[in-house]
């Protein structure tokens, strides 16, 4: 069985967003980070929540996934350069916002912005769509390449969240799937 770990971006995801509906499809299997600075994010409480998910997740099953939205790409990744030896089978990694770019979100440049793409110590994959507001499609392929992730560009979906009207997303179900298997 696997564990996912559930790293949403700022504020977290609503009700509607495809990380929650997979959240309640996977049951105690999910384990979604809680991080004290949902609103104002900071870097190093993110970090820490993404670490208490983790040991939570992986008490309970052998194989642990980390499935990041937005801003959660950012701690998801930090959080695996600081823990290269973590049992983690692979990270999933979806519209990472642009740091340098005009769009990132005031309320987390104050620590984000220090955030660099590094390459990740377990098999990843990096999903942007072509219209994002946050990140263009070269940005992000530049994060998967220093990521050494693979990257995958979605046409249309906007930010890939709730506004984006994809419900469980089956597309992103069968790319995680596909990271998964290996």
């Amino acid at each position: 069985m696997v564990a996912y770990v559930i790293i949403p971006g700022i504020d977290g995801s609503d009700g509607q967003h495809w990380q929650t509906l997979w959240e309640r499809e996977w049951g105690i299997s999910a384990v979604r980070i809680s991080p004290a600075s949902w609103s104002a994010p900071e870097l190093e409480d993110w970090v820490d929540s993404v670490q208490e998910a983790y040991d939570a997740a992986s008490r309970r099953y052998s194989r642990v996934v980390l499935v990041a939205h937005s801003l959660g790409c950012w701690a998801a990744a930090t959080w695996l350069d600081r823990n290269p030896s973590a049992a983690v089978d692979g990270a999933f990694l979806v519209a990472p916002p642009d740091p340098d770019g005009p769009a990132f979100p005031r309320q987390a440049a104050v620590t984000f912005t220090e955030v660099s793409a590094q390459p990740l110590p377990c098999p990843a994959l990096v999903v942007g769509s072509a219209d994002d507001p946050y990140c263009t499609p070269d940005t992000a392929a530049g994060f998967a390449k220093r990521w050494n992730a693979r990257w995958h560009l979605t046409d249309g979906y906007g930010h890939i969240n709730s506004a984006s009207g994809l419900g469980s997303w089956q597309q992103g179900r069968e790319l995680l799937d596909l990271l998964i298997e290996g």
